[in-house]
């Protein structure tokens, strides 16, 4: 029997197990959504394609599992861009279908073309353009294989509307196998043996975990490998939820708003064991400074994030629960017990680094940000799934929310997307439809992408966001601020909406709060609420996130005030 190309995406999303898609008819994907319609899978639809893939990778990371979302051709296609690029950098498995014209149109500048192919080459893990109906499923199956393996990242299938359309014979395929892909998850064990006399040396050992922990789902093990070691730890922006952040051990995030403590023990410590991160240079600073009386070893999946950025003493390729079980396994097998108090100076002078410059601020007539965060946090015990825009707002929830858990911070790490927050707030609530999902958000970003809240509207999904509105594109503002005489060009945008009315507008529930009193009533009444809300909190417009370290200085020359 034979059946449609749309017919056969819908046989691969079963098999996938896919019970999600979010997305945007269009007219070359009209064929795909009626199949669509006539299946179990839940299809959410979006209000932009921007929006689409964001929630796709909201969903993604809170459910531990490939985002799907499909779009039309030609501006359908090109404005899922922003959200390849940011779940490129972040490492996000996704596979985004876009409906392309026919393929005899191909090239002839048709009605809604364009080479999307050839658009996200750069900022796709791999795409495909479908040129026969006999490709479509084995193109389709390596398409998830591809994007949930080895590093993860998104992957695009652009199919002709004729092959949509068209029909041929249809199996169930066994499980790709790609001779030229074939990533390492083993670590090579003489490289784990180096990393281990490395460990037996240190006394002053800092560990650096990154979202490649969460990825592999590796926490676990990073909490007994650190336990055993006696060894703080930091965390990436896209790592924070990797390490119990309320942890004795836990120094909070390193980099470019760090804070001292993790900032100062890079700066000093003897060997930096960095575990699924980039070393990107918003962690880094002036590079030749960084880490520089330490031996660091680097464990990652990706051989090319290795040495691309700092150099190592020990590179390990592999996958991090992988290569963290192998290191207890050899540690176990030498019998290696760390002397508790062969670390206690260490950790005695990262004491004395937190009592001294701890995260701070003072709250006196003006709402400040951090008393915001500050209470969410009290409020919800630290058990939302927060998602982030993308600039103080989501500095300030890195620093002041603290994440004990894995996948509860959801935010656009490497490309810095502003717009991102509230799809994927939307994704995630699609993915965890128990839990209290909260986008913190600013005035500017959240104005981005403010029309899918007439997606969680549609699809009764309670997100709760927070605005912490200074009037300001803030950390652009803070720089003009620091380093521009306080020209704050192109930053003021006091003529925003009116927040509660638009909420009202999409008959969602809007709350203001001008003054510090009003916070908590304000929270308490926005998080108790069983639909979409929008919170508008009046806070410090130059408020500014410290600690901060200006651009080309060393990670211990940090802005405290």
């Amino acid at each position: 029997m034979k059946i449609t190309g749309a017919q056969i995406l819908m046989e691969i999303f079963k098999e996938e197990g896919v019970d999600t898609v979010f997305g945007m008819i269009g007219g070359a994907a009209i064929d795909i959504f009626d199949e669509l319609a006539r299946t179990n899978i839940r299809h959410i639809m979006v209000r932009h394609e921007q929006g689409a893939v964001h929630a796709a990778d909201g969903y993604a990371r809170a459910k531990r599992s490939v985002g799907v979302c499909i779009v039309t051709s030609g501006p359908g296609a090109t404005n899922t861009v922003s959200g390849l690029a940011s779940a490129y950098m972040d490492s996000i498995p996704l596979v985004v279908f876009t409906a392309q014209v026919p393929t005899n149109l191909i090239g002839n500048d048709a009605f809604q073309e364009v080479d999307i192919v050839g658009i996200t080459r750069p900022c796709t893990k791999h795409n495909y353009l479908v040129r026969s109906i006999e490709d479509l499923a084995r193109t389709i199956k390596e398409a998830f294989y591809v994007a949930r393996s080895g590093r993860p990242g998104p992957v695009l299938v652009d199919i002709p509307k004729d092959i949509i359309q068209g029909r041929t014979a249809y199996k169930p395929l066994r499980a790709p196998f790609l001779k030229s892909y074939n990533p390492t998850y083993k670590p090579n064990m003489k490289q784990v043996e180096k990393a281990i006399n490395l460990i037996r040396e240190a006394r002053k050992p800092v560990i650096f975990a990154g979202g490649g922990v969460i990825l592999s789902g590796a926490s676990r093990e990073l909490a007994e490998f650190a336990r055993r070691l006696n060894a703080p730890v930091t965390a990436s922006l896209m790592g924070l939820g990797a390490f119990p952040g309320t942890d004795e051990l836990w120094l909070g995030m390193p980099g470019m708003h760090g804070t001292y403590p993790a900032n100062m023990s890079i700066g000093s410590c003897d060997l930096l064991i960095g575990i699924g991160v980039r070393f990107d240079d918003r962690v880094t600073g002036k590079i030749d400074t960084f880490a520089p009386h330490a031996k660091i070893i680097h464990i990652d999946i990706d051989p090319t994030s290795i040495r691309k950025n700092i150099p190592v003493a020990v590179p390990i390729v592999g996958d991090c629960k992988i290569a963290l079980g192998e290191l207890k396994k050899l540690m176990d097998e030498e019998a290696l017990v760390i002397d508790p108090y062969k670390n206690k100076p260490w950790l005695d002078q990262i004491e004395e680094w937190k009592s001294t410059n701890p995260l701070s601020y003072e709250q006196m007539d003006i709402i400040k940000p951090q008393y915001v965060i500050e209470r969410l946090y009290d409020m919800t015990k630290g058990q939302a799934i927060i998602t982030t825009e993308v600039g103080q707002n989501q500095m300030w929830a890195a620093q002041y929310y603290h994440f004990d858990q894995p996948n509860s911070f959801i935010t656009s790490g490497g490309l810095g997307c502003m717009g991102f927050g509230f799809p994927a707030a939307i994704g995630a609530q699609v993915a965890s439809q128990d839990k209290l999902v909260v986008d913190i958000a600013g005035d500017g970003s959240i104005q981005m992408n403010i029309q899918e809240m007439a997606t969680a509207m549609q699809y009764s999904l309670p997100v709760k966001i927070v605005i912490l509105n200074n009037k300001y594109l803030g950390m652009v503002r803070q720089w003009q601020q620091l380093f521009y005489d306080k020209r704050y060009a192109s930053t003021d945008i006091d003529e925003a909406p009116d927040f509660v009315k638009l909420a009202e507008s999409y008959g969602a529930l809007g709350l203001r709060a001008t003054r510090p009193d009003e916070v908590v009533p304000v929270l308490e009444e926005g998080l108790s609420t069983p639909k979409p809300v929008i919170m508008d909190f009046w806070v410090d417009r130059e408020e500014c996130v410290y600690p901060m370290v200006p651009a080309g200085a060393p990670m211990t020359e940090m802005l405290l005030v």
